[in-house]
């Protein structure tokens, strides 16, 4: 028997508990009691392989971007006479190398900035310490 708990003046939230009772009542009074699902393990298992094949479909698709991507950067090098950037440095280290085989010594590009015996940078450096010294002490210290 339904009541209608809007003829009695309830709102409408009472309504709802009027008709069903509230939401827990048969938890606490022992019923519904969840009952574990024999094929909880083998939904599982097929939920898991639809991830994973998922997974191989989308690394798929982007592998398939990237590649035509690739092809499209290609054309464009190819029409402009741009060479890829691993090629490019191949190439230098190959001259670097050309260039170094007949040498006792590196060439002196190959040696990194700040690894010589450059007296030239120790005297700019002397010079910029220099410049905000004041007057006095920069007569002291060139004598």
């Amino acid at each position: 028997m339904y009541v209608n708990a809007v003829c009695l003046g309830l709102p409408y939230n009472m309504t709802v508990y009027v008709k069903r009772g509230p939401p827990d009542v048969g938890k606490m009074m022992g019923g519904d009691k969840e009952e574990p699902d024999p094929d909880a393990e083998k939904k599982e298992e097929e939920r898991q392989e639809a991830l994973r094949q998922q997974e191989e479909e989308r690394k798929d698709k982007y592998a398939k971007m990237e590649v035509e991507r690739e092809s499209m950067r290609q054309g464009i090098r190819d029409k402009y006479g741009i060479k890829k950037r691993e090629e490019a440095e191949a190439e230098a280290q190959a001259a670097m190398e050309q260039s170094a085989e007949g040498s006792l010594t590196r060439p002196k590009s190959s040696v990194p900035k700040g690894c010589g015996d450059d007296d030239d940078e120790e005297e700019s450096i002397m010079d910029t310490v220099m410049k905000y010294l004041p007057g006095p002490l920069q007569d002291m210290l060139k004598k």
